[in-house]
């Protein structure tokens, strides 16, 4: 008898094609790992028994005044003040994960939001909207910043505002594009026939297919904050001292002629960022395999019959 044919939901089919890249797989379990790192800073101070801002001058620094490298007691070094620098990293996983994903959630909801009714009602209403975009892709970014910062003063707030005022066209353009495409298709024109409202049709009927790009960009959207976070803070506009961040952890580093000897102060931050970006922007591709047929990875037949991997 033949084996019955077992029908998949296209959340199963999403799930397989997802764990069965390698890279997106590799960088999921890094971004789960950082979570758990990050929620778990706390666990981690208590059995180092170090604080983030404690200063171990007798035991952390050695007899010249200079951060100890990593070892027994200080797995990752002390920096140039006494503090422990594993434990530091996990704090600033936590507020480098929290500011880019709060950041990139409120820039995709304002990005939806623009992007959705410019591209449905079109008109004047899509030329207001874009030329909106336009300015704000326009405005020199750290001229703002500092202005900000000489008004109100460097803040976590502060920098999850400027983060999301400069991130939010991206998502509106893209959203934007799907929706002129859409709003044409037969189930849009089959509910405005019904007497359906634009709002409605833009909620029921538009917004759900727009569930993969949102998914994506979103995704895509997080490392990029934390980049714009860490750069905030390295030039001493984000993230007040001594709280513990990536960028103010190597911009204190970068202050003091000590990094050329605690090549630890540079490379365990540096290399946070590092993992931290490229794991979100793997993952961010292989979602866009996932969900996005028409953009998977196709074989190319070259004329030797060489099989070589490319990108639709």
């Amino acid at each position: 008898m033949a084996p019955g044919i077992k029908q998949r939901s296209s959340l199963e089919l999403t799930l397989r094609k997802l764990l069965s890249d390698r890279a997106g797989l590799v960088s999921l379990v890094f971004i789960l790992l950082l979570v758990a790192a990050a929620l778990g800073a706390d666990a981690i101070a208590a059995l180092t028994g170090h604080t983030a801002i404690a200063q171990f001058r007798d035991t952390g620094m050695t007899p010249t005044g200079l951060p100890v490298g990593p070892s027994a007691e200080f797995l990752f070094g002390t920096d140039q003040l006494g503090r422990d620098v594993l434990v530091r990293l996990a704090y600033g996983a936590r507020i480098s994960l929290a500011i880019g994903v709060l950041a990139s959630l409120l820039a995709a909801i304002i990005g939806i939001a623009v992007g959705l009714i410019s591209g449905y009602f079109g008109g004047w209403i899509d030329v207001v909207l874009g030329r909106l975009m336009d300015l704000v892709m326009s405005i020199p970014v750290l001229l703002c910043m500092l202005s900000l910062v000489a008004v109100f003063g460097p803040s976590i707030a502060l920098s999850v505002a400027v983060i999301v005022f400069f991130s939010w066209t991206t998502m509106g353009r893209v959203i934007r594009g799907q929706v002129l495409s859409l709003r044409e298709r037969e189930f849009v024109l089959a509910s405005r026939s019904m007497g359906a409202g634009h709002f409605s049709i833009m909620l029921r009927d538009i917004l759900p297919n727009l569930a993969a790009p949102i998914i994506i960009y979103t995704t895509m959207m997080v490392p990029t904050s934390i980049i714009f976070e860490a750069t905030l803070s390295f030039l001493g506009l984000g993230i007040v001292p001594p709280a513990p961040s990536w960028g103010g952890m190597l911009s204190e580093a970068a202050n003091n002629s000590i990094y050329m000897y605690a090549w630890w102060l540079v490379l365990f931050p540096g290399l946070a960022l590092l993992f931290t970006t490229l794991s979100f922007n793997i993952l961010g591709d292989a979602l866009r395999d996932a969900l996005d047929p028409s953009s998977a990875r196709r074989p190319l037949r070259t004329k030797g019959k060489k099989l070589v991997g490319r990108a639709a």
